[in-house]
């Protein structure tokens, strides 16, 4: 799915620029325009520590300690960028799996994600600029760790790089796309929308600074060796609005589907935008559909719109759950995350929740379908076939629903499940 970039939006007041945390040295392309990420002219490039944000978090910022590869370095570890090494490619460009040498045993070696910026000229650089400042300085184990970076001149211009750690599983969106051969069970897909929150909460809440991350989608959302989800993907994120500010000015950008409606209207960006693309992508979780299919008869192209039908009859309601889970799921944990999901797309986002409240909401819901509640083990490795594993269980064993007096039971009534 792809970005967008809207011309419209209340550019009044504009960001602040804080010194950068991550300083990097200026460089020129060959047109002899001088790039400094000290001054993107947008704000992006910069993090501040005096919004009095919560700190009271086992994750906090760290000191800048990346490495300044060079192109000779990332050449070497991807096979000069051999497209048999490629594991990516989209408008910001490619991603190569590459292997470097280990800082802390250099007689091993250690799997990167190597990715290469397309975009030429000031924009490029501004993304580049805004990865290497905002993952140079956070650290949480539900975002994906930036290990280093390069911006080197060669006979092809300047080249910007990022080396991230190697996430094998790749990312949410192809595992819920008809292409994988996987299947993510209900009790992962859980799990990973707790884990997203988590991330999504850190970045807003837990640290002197607040980042609003702009671009959640399924895509930026990737899965290590051991299926835990991490945010990927910073090049759009933006310092939140100043103290005694309720917003950030900017131009609208990020990716249909998911950019919030009030954002889109008036370019004015808060927290609370990056809320209601949560609540988008727990549909996405539930159903198994894109935000935007247009491959789809014209009524269900916009998962929104066709979602809302069935949210209040919970016969009904199975009908949007995703048909490659094939029945294996406990049908209430799904209704109450989509109660959760529809809390995030109220209209008017001064009435979403915050992402503390969601992660907790969340949690909940994971914690009344884990083993120790009566639920049954929990399956979180995908599945390859469904069809394989049938046999296991019985063709005909029903799956029961789950208890019905629930802390969010209160909430599932026609007021609170409309979806947008």
């Amino acid at each position: 799915m792809r970005c967008f970039l809207f011309p419209h939006g209340d550019k009044k007041d504009q960001q602040r620029s804080p010194k950068p945390v991550s300083p990097t040295s200026n460089f020129s392309d060959r047109r002899g325009n001088n790039f400094s990420p000290r001054d993107d002219g947008s704000g992006t490039s910069t993090v501040s520590s005096s919004t009095g944000r919560n700190t009271n978090s086992n994750s906090n910022p760290r000191e800048n300690d990346l490495r300044e590869f060079t192109i000779a370095d990332l050449k070497s570890a991807t096979r000069n960028f051999s497209r048999s090494v490629m594991i990516g490619e989209g408008g910001f460009g490619c991603v190569y799996w590459g292997t470097i040498k280990s800082l802390e045993d250099p007689s091993k070696k250690i799997e990167v994600a190597v990715k290469q910026l397309g975009k030429r000229g000031l924009q490029g650089h501004k993304e580049w600029v805004t990865e290497v400042n905002f993952l140079g300085v956070v650290e949480h184990p539900n975002l994906v760790k930036l290990l280093g970076h390069c911006a080197e001149d060669d006979e092809r211009g300047i080249q910007r790089l990022l080396v991230y750690e190697y996430m094998p599983n790749q990312s949410v969106e192809f595992h819920l796309s008809p292409r994988s051969p996987t299947v993510l069970t209900w009790d992962l897909r859980l799990r990973i929308a707790q884990d997203a929150a988590r991330g999504l909460t850190y970045l807003h809440e837990e640290m002197d600074f607040q980042i609003i991350f702009r671009d959640f989608k399924s895509s930026n959302i990737l899965l290590d060796e051991d299926w835990k989800a991490k945010l990927s993907d910073f090049g759009l994120a933006r310092l939140g609005p100043a103290p005694g500010s309720t917003h950030v000015s900017t131009g609208v950008v990020g990716t249909m589907g998911y950019a919030a409606p009030e954002y889109i209207q008036t370019g004015r960006l808060t927290s609370k935008s990056d809320v209601w693309g949560y609540g988008v992508f727990i549909y996405e979780l539930i159903t198994g559909r894109r935000p935007l299919d247009k491959n789809r008869p014209k009524g269900e192209q916009k998962l929104l719109e066709w979602v809302r039908p069935y949210l209040t009859d919970t016969k009904k309601f199975r009908l949007i759950v995703d048909p490659r889970l094939e029945g294996k799921y406990l049908i209430k944990p799904i209704q109450r995350l989509a109660v959760v999901a529809n809390l995030c797309l109220a209209r008017n986002s001064k009435t979403r929740p915050k992402m503390s409240e969601v992660l907790e909401m969340v949690t909940k819901i994971v914690e009344s379908s884990s083993p120790g509640n009566g639920a049954k083990k929990l399956q979180l490795v995908p599945l390859r076939s469904l069809e394989a594993s049938r046999g296991e269980e019985g063709k005909n064993k029903k799956v029961l629903d789950g208890d019905e007096g629930s802390w969010l039971e209160k909430l599932w009534n026609p007021k609170n499940v409309r979806a947008c």
